[in-house]
């Protein structure tokens, strides 16, 4: 898979802002065409005293839910990775990083102000009780 190294380095900041407690979200976006899949939304929730990441799948008519360990939902998201989705935007209460494709599939990323000034509640009761 040939994003399979730039975007294990964007997920390696996805599960560091999990363990520090400042990830609010994960979006996939930016399709290639028309494309029944228009985004995927990751968030953490907790599954029997586990932290895990539900993936919601939207759809033009529907919306699909997966539930994933953190570790495999790097291959999940990575199998949507130029097909269709052209780009994945992390957002923490430190940064926001944009992993963006361009018409050459060249891989860039780029870090900007958060959008968001609070961390997911699931993240931060979830280190609360491992205190």
């Amino acid at each position: 898979m040939p994003f399979k190294e730039t975007f294990s380095e964007f997920y390696t900041k996805v599960k560091s802002s999990l363990e520090d407690g400042t990830f609010a979200k994960l979006t996939l976006a930016k399709t290639i065409g028309n494309t029944e899949l228009m985004n995927i939304y990751v968030r953490p929730i907790m599954d029997d005293d586990v932290l895990k990441l539900e993936l919601k799948f939207k759809f033009q008519q529907e919306e699909l839910f997966e539930i994933h360990t953190i570790e495999n939902t790097f291959p999940r998201l990575l199998g949507f990775i130029n097909n269709p989705f052209m780009s994945a935007i992390l957002f923490t209460t430190e940064f926001d990083l944009t992993y963006k494709l361009n018409k050459k599939r060249a891989v860039s990323m780029v870090e900007q102000f958060p959008s968001f000034t609070n961390a997911s509640s699931i993240i931060i009761e979830y280190l609360e009780s491992k205190k």
